[in-house]
Parts: structure tokens; C-alpha cells; sequence
């Protein structure tokens, strides 16, 4: 079925539902957009702060430590 065929078999099931129920419909359609809206919000903080040159710094920080400082390994 394509999108066209679905949303307008989709707006047919609505027309017979109660004004209640097409209330709840609409609430959880309402949470599915912000659960989209969520992704590419986070998505996009995720691009900025890759770009960032903020903590360009940690690239280029000299190691401190070598595994000869640890005094004791786990397996």
C-alpha cells in the first residue's frame, strides 16, 4: 500500500471513530512527532559539538600516563 493509500485509509478509520478516540489518535501521533523532533534535535547537538573546535585540546594533549604506571592489571 503506498503512503497516499494509507493515510487516506487511515482518515477513513478516523470518520468513524468516537471524538474521544480521535482525541487519543491525535495525542499519540502528537508523541511520535516529538519523539522525530527529539532525534534530530539531538542528532544535530551531536554535528555541533564534532565541529566544535572546544575541545580541539584533547587532541592534542600529550599522554601523561603509560600502562608501565599502572600498578595493577585486571583481565
Amino acid at each position: 500500500m503506498s503512503r497516499e493509500e494509507l493515510i487516506k485509509d487511515t482518515v477513513e478509520k478516523l470518520r468513524q471513530l468516537s471524538d474521544s478516540r480521535i482525541q487519543e489518535v491525535s495525542d499519540y501521533v502528537s508523541f511520535l512527532a516529538s519523539k522525530i523532533d527529539d532525534k534530530i534535535i539531538s542528532e544535530g547537538i551531536k554535528t555541533l559539538a564534532s565541529q566544535s573546535k572546544s575541545f580541539e585540546f584533547l587532541h592534542s594533549e600529550e599522554e601523561l600516563y603509560q600502562v608501565s604506571d599502572v600498578k595493577e592489571k585486571y583481565q
